[in-house]
C-alpha cells in the first residue's frame, strides 16, 4: 500500500491510501460510448454512501495510453464505492453530447479531458449549473478553471515539451521532428510549441493517429525528403514505437525521443532505441480526477485550491528506465 501526495507550490494533499492493486479490464480505444461500471470486487471499500461518476475523455480507438488512465480511475473507484461510467471519444462534439448524457443521466460528479476545450464549454456550464462538481484532467489545463472544473489533474504540456526541448538542445539537437497525431489537440500542440522554444529549428509534422500504418509511411516519407533532421519526437508511447519501427526501414539515423510511457516503450529506452521519454503519470491523473470528485462529495473537499493538480512531468531515460519497467508491464506507469 502506498500514499501519493501531489504538490502545488509549497502546499500539499496527502491523498487517501491506494489500496493495493487489483485486477482490472481495460482495453485501449473502445467503441466510443463504451461504459464500464467500477466498484465492489476484491477490496474493501469505503463506507459512504454509494456514487457515480462519469469519466469521458477524448481517447482514439487504438490509442492504449487510456488504459492505464482508465485502470487507475478504476482503482480508485473501487475504493470510494463509486459506479464509475467511462466513455470516450475523440471528436469534440460527441464528447460534448457524452457530457449531456451524463448530465441526464444525474451522476455525482463529472470527469472529462479537454483537448478540444471550445466544444465543451457550454455543456461543462450546464453540469454546474445542475450542481455536478467536474474536474478536468489530462488535456486543456488553461482552459480548466475558466471552463467551470474546480480542479485539474496532470502535467503542464507546454512545461513537458519545453523540458523535452532543452533535453534535445543539449544533446546538440538541431533539427528535430515533432509528430502530431491529433490535428488541433491543444495539449500536443502545447508540446510541440514546448520543444520548439528551445530548439528553434524544430518541425512540426502532422499525421493520422488513427491509422498507425498511415503514421509509419507519413514519418518514412518525411524522413526521406528531410535530410538534415537529426532527431524525431513521438508524443505517445504507441506512436513512437510506431516511429522506431519508420526510422529503421528508412536507414535514417535520426534519435527518437518521447512524450508518455508504456512497458514496451520502457524496454526501448532501457536498450537504447529510444533515448528518454517524458511520463506524465496517466494513472495517477485517473486514480486522483476520481478521488478528488469522491472528496468533494463526502467532505466538500477541493483538491487543489482552484489549481493544477501536477503530475508530471517525470524524465525517463536510460538511467532510471529499469526502475519503472515492472510497472509499465503492470499497466500503471
Amino acid at each position: 500500500m502506498a500514499n501519493f501526495t501531489w504538490r502545488r507550490g509549497v502546499t500539499a494533499l496527502a491523498v487517501v491510501p491506494l489500496l493495493a492493486l487489483a485486477a482490472c479490464s481495460s482495453s485501449g480505444g473502445k467503441p466510443a460510448d463504451s461504459a464500464a461500471t467500477a466498484g465492489g470486487g476484491s477490496g474493501q471499500a469505503v463506507d459512504t454512501p454509494r456514487i457515480k461518476i462519469a469519466m469521458i475523455t477524448h481517447a482514439a480507438a487504438g490509442d492504449t495510453f487510456w488504459d492505464i488512465v482508465r485502470k487507475g480511475a478504476e482503482t480508485a473507484a473501487k475504493k470510494d464505492n463509486v459506479d464509475l461510467l467511462y466513455s470516450g471519444d475523440a471528436e469534440g462534439g460527441r464528447q460534448s453530447q457524452l457530457v449531456q448524457q451524463a448530465i441526464d443521466q444525474k451522476v455525482d460528479g463529472i470527469v472529462l479531458t479537454l483537448a478540444k476545450p471550445e466544444a465543451l464549454t457550454d455543456v461543462v456550464k450546464k453540469a454546474v449549473d445542475a450542481g455536478i462538481p467536474v474536474v478536468s484532467m489530462n488535456a486543456g489545463e488553461d482552459q480548466s478553471k475558466a471552463i467551470g472544473a474546480f480542479t485539474h489533474f496532470g502535467q503542464s504540456d507546454k512545461l513537458a515539451g519545453v523540458t523535452v526541448g532543452q533535453r534535445l538542445a543539449s544533446e546538440g539537437i538541431k533539427h528535430p521532428i515533432c509528430v502530431i497525431q491529433e490535428q488541433g489537440h491543444v495539449g500536443l500542440e502545447n508540446r510541440c510549441a514546448g520543444v520548439k522554444e528551445n530548439v528553434p529549428g524544430t518541425e512540426i509534422l502532422n499525421v493520422n493517429g488513427a491509422d498507425m500504418t498511415s503514421v509509419s509511411s507519413t514519418v518514412s516519407a518525411k524522413l526521406q525528403s528531410t535530410p538534415d533532421a537529426d532527431a524525431i519526437v513521438g508524443l505517445g508511447a504507441p506512436f513512437t514505437l510506431t516511429i522506431v519501427k519508420a526510422v529503421k526501414e528508412s536507414g535514417s539515423k535520426v534519435k527518437v525521443a518521447s512524450f508518455d510511457l508504456n512497458g514496451e516503450l520502457a524496454k526501448a529506452i532501457e536498450d537504447g532505441t529510444v533515448e528518454f521519454t517524458v511520463d506524465q503519470q496517466p494513472y495517477l491523473q485517473g486514480y486522483g480526477s476520481v478521488d478528488a470528485i469522491w472528496l468533494s462529495k463526502v467532505g466538500g473537499f477541493k483538491v487543489g485550491g482552484g489549481q493544477q493538480v501536477y503530475t508530471g512531468p517525470a524524465v525517463i531515460d536510460k538511467s532510471n528506465a529499469a526502475d519503472v519497467l515492472a510497472f509499465a508491464q503492470q499497466g500503471i506507469r
